[in-house]
């Protein structure tokens, strides 16, 4: 048997689900802000449907009106961030243990978007990491 390091509680990936607490949280969110990352935070709390989740998104971050409220304009919207540079960005998707329990599709589909975006952004050598606390 062997033990794929790729996955498990021990993989370093760019998209990582954690039972993160507030102070977690913070103290992650204030090393990634002092190693220059912009810091991006989103409260899921009570958020249970694919419609809420894309709204809290499109809202925290401001997108653009062209917005679709679908998984391709989410990846589009964050794909588009990582082309103008930067140092890089950390998006704390915070309180998603109620999404995951009440809609898991949507929960595993919005983290396997974030993974994606993460591939889109290190194609322009932009670093991405995406953190859901659940």
């Amino acid at each position: 048997m062997s033990i794929d390091s790729r996955s498990g509680p021990c993989a370093a990936g760019p998209v990582q689900v954690l039972p993160l607490d507030a102070a977690g949280i913070e103290a992650l969110c204030g090393l990634a802000g002092s190693l220059g990352l912009q810091v991006e935070r989103v409260d899921l709390s009570g958020c249970v449907s694919k419609d809420d989740l894309l709204g809290r998104v499109a809202a925290a971050l401001a997108f653009p009106d062209w917005f679709g409220h679908n998984w391709d304009a989410l990846f589009d919207c964050l794909a588009e961030l990582g082309v103008a540079g930067g140092a890089g960005c950390l998006l704390v998707l915070e309180h998603a243990g109620e999404l995951r329990r009440e809609a898991p599709e949507v929960f595993d589909s919005a983290v396997g978007i974030l993974g994606d975006v993460a591939v889109e952004w290190a194609r322009h050598e932009v670093p991405f990491r995406a953190i859901v606390s659940a």
